[in-house]
């Protein structure tokens, strides 16, 4: 059977997410408008500074500061290539933490489709106040029950 295009970007958003060098977690985000891709992203060390993989994560509390989330990622891709994220719907293999909520509602992310939940009262209700949907995909009406892991 055809998967639905939530089906297929979700399992896009999980093969992204096995580029992921914090050993923490492996996540994906893939942002979409229009059936199209428009950027990617995993959780990782920036550009030009060692991963986690090779050098430890440096913990700071309970989270890896060494470590860029996905979703900030995959904005950081739309800036340096000039591809506008607005009214686009984000793909996330989690659901994502304020900062990465908060950046979404300023890229213009319309829509936010998450497969583990992870959550945070704070960023649910910011999304909520900036009219962004926020929607567990097994909740999804379509998804197979079993499917894509």
């Amino acid at each position: 059977m055809r998967p639905s295009w939530d089906e297929y970007f979700m399992e896009v958003a999980r093969t992204v997410a096995t580029r992921a060098t914090c050993p923490r977690a492996s996540v994906g985000a893939v942002l979409v408008r229009e059936h199209r891709i428009l950027t990617t992203g995993y959780n990782g060390a920036p550009s030009r500074v060692a991963h986690c993989t090779e050098v430890g994560c440096e913990m700071v509390g309970a989270h890896c500061v060494r470590a860029v989330h996905a979703e900030a990622n995959a904005i950081v891709q739309g800036a340096l290539h000039g591809v506008s994220l607005d009214a686009s719907t984000a793909y996330t293999t989690h659901q994502p933490c304020v900062h990465c909520s908060k950046l979404m509602i300023s890229a213009g992310v319309a829509r936010i489709v998450y497969a583990s939940p992870y959550p945070d009262p704070f960023a649910q209700m910011l999304l909520g106040e900036a009219g962004v949907a926020l929607v567990h995909f097994e909740s999804l009406e379509g998804v197979r029950a079993g499917s894509f892991r």
